[in-house]
């Protein structure tokens, strides 16, 4: 039986993520590419951010059912699975954050902004001159770290952790997810405390300190996002 514990769930996700090294470097080398291209406009950055994201869930399902006697499935299935899903899920984030920006941006008057969230081309010699590659990550790498503490918090307040991996495996609408998610935060809420808490911090640290490593966090938090749901909804 797996353990539905913060610390069942780590160990789990490094587990995962060290049967298929190969498949999590390449994943991690992708989505370096593409938040970083996530530059040209903060639109196009959260989308990057969350779709990645969420198709890092199902690389984690592929490297599970990879991992156990009697299945045989391909990267490809699991991507083109998960992408749909994850790119419906980026476009709503997206959408939101452009509410809230669009308001604000109204009330300060702000109305050039508006367009900019669109597109607002940074990646030029000015920007990336005279930069240590600890800087220029931390540039590159600032509207992903965002973007996912953004995400963090519309998990936590409008849907629930559980949310995505249970209309992507199960097939739930968001509804659905959101109710029997919130019921399996009540269950275990000492455990997906710790786990929140170590994601932000995670967060945090690695924006500031370490954003060479935001891909990896990436990949950690979608593969802990699959096993906190697979311990507790696919037990067996």
């Amino acid at each position: 039986m797996k353990r539905t514990s913060f610390s069942g769930w780590l160990s789990q996700a490094l587990w995962l993520i060290g049967r298929e090294p190969l498949v999590w470097i390449g994943y991690m080398l992708v989505i370096g590419l593409l938040l970083g291209v996530g530059r040209v406009s903060l639109a196009l950055g959260v989308f990057l951010s969350v779709t990645s994201l969420f198709v890092g869930v199902g690389v984690a399902k592929y490297t599970d059912l990879k991992s156990s006697a009697g299945h045989s499935v391909s990267l490809y299935w699991a991507i083109s699975k998960s992408l749909p899903l994850a790119v419906l899920a980026a476009l709503s984030i997206v959408l939101c954050w452009f509410v809230f920006r669009l308001a604000a941006n109204i009330y300060s008057e702000e109305w050039e902004k508006i367009a900019q969230f669109f597109y607002y081309w940074e990646l030029t010699p000015e920007n990336m001159d005279d930069k240590s590659l600890r800087q220029l990550a931390g540039w590159l790498y600032s509207s992903a770290i965002v973007a996912l503490i953004f995400v963090l918090l519309m998990l936590t307040t409008f849907a629930s952790w559980f949310s995505y991996p249970l209309m992507l495996f199960k097939s739930y609408t968001w509804s659905q997810a959101k109710e029997q998610g919130n019921k399996a935060v009540t269950r275990h809420l000492s455990a997906i405390y710790k786990l929140l808490g170590f994601v932000f911090a995670a967060v945090f640290i690695g924006g500031g300190m370490m954003p060479l490593l935001t891909p990896v966090l990436y990949a950690l938090v979608s593969t802990l996002m699959y096993v906190s749901y697979q311990t507790i909804f696919e037990p067996g």
